[in-house]
């Protein structure tokens, strides 16, 4: 029960058709409950059953939604728990009668383009009051750094092989789910971006605004094989 599995094996399994799996670490659900009273409801019966597993998600009650993240530390993505956990609380949401959002599950992560990762990343550690991450690719400037908190974005540093003073150096990672992706991007240029390669998709497509900001659409490699 504590293998990590792929995304692709989370999303192919009973039970998780409400999911949608981030990054390839990370499976979201986002519940529509129309009211706060509800959205209590939604959290107690959620708590009640991570007891139960001894699993624990990240819960984020508003006034209309409920947004659940799943994951399992102890294999640095998802894992089987994380699939039985997945199936239980969206039995909880039908009994209550909150329908569920797919489409609306997405993360974001700001990455910052460097020559020089270990100068960069103790500015915005402070600046922001950050935490470094560990685990990460090994081919980053510098490890990422995470809001303690868990609710504001992710920033990550990415290693240049030159000084490229003339573009942008901040763009934005937004992730969505893989059947969401090519849509978000559609609706990106038709919106007056442009983009700038698809020689990554579909685990990502690089976008940019008419100034030439860039924003990255991202899912995970294995939606290729979907």
């Amino acid at each position: 029960m504590t293998d990590r599995i792929s995304a692709a094996g989370f999303q192919d399994a009973d039970g998780t058709a409400d999911w949608r799996v981030l990054a390839g670490e990370r499976a979201t659900a986002v519940f529509r409950t129309g009211s706060f009273t509800t959205g209590v409801q939604l959290v107690e019966a959620i708590g009640e059953l991570a007891e139960a597993a001894n699993h624990h998600p990240d819960v984020d009650l508003r006034y209309g939604t409920v947004v659940v993240r799943l994951s399992s530390h102890d294999v640095g993505g998802l894992s089987e728990r994380d699939v039985a956990l997945a199936a239980r609380i969206s039995q909880a949401a039908r009994e209550l009668d909150v329908p569920v959002e797919p489409a609306g599950a997405a993360g974001l992560t700001i990455a910052i383009d460097v020559l020089d990762g270990p100068a960069v990343q103790p500015f915005w550690r402070a600046v922001l009051g950050y935490k470094p991450t560990t685990g990460g690719d090994p081919d980053d400037a510098a490890p990422a750094l995470a809001d303690p908190s868990g609710c504001l974005p992710t920033v990550w540093f990415q290693q240049m092989d030159a000084p490229r003073e003339e573009r942008n150096r901040i763009h934005l990672d937004v992730y969505v789910g893989y059947d969401v992706a090519e849509q978000r991007v559609a609706d990106a240029v038709a919106a007056g971006g442009r983009l700038v390669t698809d020689e990554f998709a579909p685990a990502w497509w690089v976008l940019a605004d008419a100034e030439g900001n860039e924003a990255c659409v991202c899912t995970w490699p294995e939606a290729a094989e979907r």
